[in-house]
């Protein structure tokens, strides 16, 4: 099955313009996904827009996006936490849910991971959620600001480098990202979950994946990605995590499609 795409814009959390890809096969989907880029990551990132193509490949309709602050989207990366991220990915989800169709499944990778997991429980339609690499607690993400933590404790703020580029991180990221109830989210989930995670992710180590497992109810799955790394660079190993998550999504998020209101967008497809 070929593909098509879309840029889609609609207002985000902290009322900025938020900039984010839809991916959509050339028949109907058989379901609407939102996914969620890893920290810093945006929608183009690599391994985000590779695994969102081969799932449109398969039938699945994916919405991409670019969190406040991050690729094309509007605002200030220093003004948002962790749970600015979460209701970004709730407003996607009503996008999809008021042009579209509601999304009925929810990818996150990385700390994108810890993001659907929060706004699982805020999506009604959710029927099912797939973490690629995530942390069991999003705090995880601070281990790689260095000894810029007490630097942002103390000052307020700081500078910090991430994958090469340089971030603005204020003290509420902190504090918010301190005070998530995660493991409280993990028990209490209702839907189908499928945790994907490498042996050797040396950013997220594979035991974020047995805790998360631990804390969920049934039905839960575990697959290793065997010999990827975090970021998943290899287009080979994007292909497999989307073949896998194609094949699991159907089980629980396939039938999902109602008939929603006709395309209202101005965005224009592209190939």
């Amino acid at each position: 099955m070929s593909r098509r795409s879309s840029k889609i814009e609609f207002v985000g959390s902290q009322g900025v313009p938020l900039v984010a890809r839809l991916d959509l096969p050339e028949g109907t989907p058989w379901a609407y996904a939102v996914f969620a880029p890893c920290f810093t990551c945006g929608k183009d990132w690599l391994a985000a827009a590779r695994i969102c193509r081969e799932l449109a490949e398969r039938g699945i309709a994916v919405l991409s996006v670019d969190f406040t602050g991050i690729g094309e989207s509007g605002g200030d990366f220093a003004d948002t936490t962790f749970s600015s991220d979460v209701d970004d990915l709730v407003r996607a989800a009503d996008h999809l849910r008021e042009n579209f169709t509601a999304p009925s499944l929810l990818i996150g990778h990385s700390l994108g991971g810890a993001a659907v997991l929060a706004a699982a429980h805020r999506i009604p339609e959710t029927a099912a959620v797939a973490t690629i690499g995530a942390p069991a607690e999003p705090e995880h993400v601070v281990h790689t600001f260095g000894g810029r933590r007490e630097e942002i404790e103390r000052n307020g703020e700081a500078e910090v480098s991430l994958g090469g580029r340089v971030f603005h991180i204020r003290r509420e990221f902190l504090d918010d990202i301190s005070a998530q109830p995660q493991a409280e989210r993990i028990r209490r989930l209702r839907h189908a979950l499928l945790v994907l995670h490498s042996p050797i992710d040396e950013t997220v180590g594979v035991e974020n994946a047995q805790q998360i497992l631990d804390a969920a109810r049934h039905p839960k799955s575990f697959v290793a990605i065997d010999g990827a790394d975090h970021l998943l660079t290899d287009r080979a190993d994007a292909r497999y995590v989307a073949t896998l998550l194609a094949a699991w999504a159907g089980r629980y998020a396939r039938g999902s499609v109602q008939a929603g209101p006709a395309c209202r967008n101005s965005h224009t497809p592209s190939r």
